[in-house]
């Protein structure tokens, strides 16, 4: 969607800035279905972890708990924007090393880390193989693969719901459900060389707290997030719409809206 009064500004860049504005809300959201995630790599003290789009970095901090400061936990993002906001929350953490990067490409030396993880921020490559094969360079020999992505966005209320409310009945950008299917994403493991390779679907209600703090980020992330961001316009059509609707779901103090993902897991 676009008009004369869209924002010329780089769709990137608008994410990460609305991301790092709303980053502790975006956190209580998405934590509890990283954390499923994490403890599938079952990580151990001393251990390096790789977190791919670590964004605003509190996967970074999750980490670091696990592996101790004898780890080593690399956060690569692609914002520079988010990995500020990342530095100033892991600054005490010397196992903690932050990399500005297109993870794709990633150049650390082969078989340098015991474990990847990622929520979600594996959907967007260009060449999924090449980047999951890049992964699989990376991992020492059995080492571990976990992510967790989108299932498709009809099945999520989480971001049919708020785009819906607001008048819309298609997403603008349909790439952060690229893995929507799993056969896609195992054959796409399959030919960067993973084994064992496991995709379980996980349904899970989340919340980023009450009415006013679900509706600030529904409508700065998400589908129609995206929407309202390069079209700033349509945010005093849009906002009430998004309210009113939330707040029928029932209590003002906890608006809860089921995500639906899969739980990937693979070995080099």
């Amino acid at each position: 969607m676009t008009d004369a009064t869209a924002i010329d500004e780089d769709p990137g860049s608008l994410h990460a800035k609305a991301w790092a504005e709303e980053y502790q809300l975006i956190d209580r959201q998405l934590s509890p279905l990283g954390l499923l995630a994490m403890q599938e790599l079952q990580l151990v003290y001393g251990q390096t972890v790789l977190d791919v789009g670590c964004g605003t970095g509190q996967t970074l901090l999750q980490l670091a708990e696990r592996v101790g400061d004898k780890g080593l936990v690399i956060g690569v993002d692609i914002a520079g924007r988010l990995l500020e906001v990342a530095a100033r929350r892991t600054t005490q953490l010397g196992q903690v090393k932050l990399i500005e990067a297109d993870a794709q490409t990633l150049d650390l030396p082969p078989h340098s880390v015991d474990a990847i993880f990622s929520r979600f921020g594996v959907m967007s490559f260009n060449d999924p193989v090449a980047a999951f094969s890049n992964f699989r360079r990376l991992l020492k020999p059995n080492g571990r693969l976990t992510f967790i992505c989108w299932q498709a966005m009809q099945k999520n209320e989480l971001d049919r719901f708020p785009l819906f409310a607001a008048g819309f009945r298609s997403a603008s950008d349909e790439s952060p459900f690229s893995f929507a299917d799993p056969t896609h994403v195992q054959s796409i493991l399959a030919t960067a060389g993973f084994n064992d390779i496991f995709i379980t679907p996980h349904e899970e209600l989340v919340t980023s707290g009450d009415l006013e703090a679900m509706t600030r980020v529904l409508q700065k992330v998400g589908p129609l997030g995206k929407i309202i961001r390069e079209n700033p316009v349509i945010h005093s059509t849009a906002e009430p719409k998004l309210r009113k609707a939330l707040e029928s779901l029932g209590d003002p103090a906890k608006v809860q809206l089921m995500a639906s993902i899969w739980i990937v897991q693979a070995r080099a």
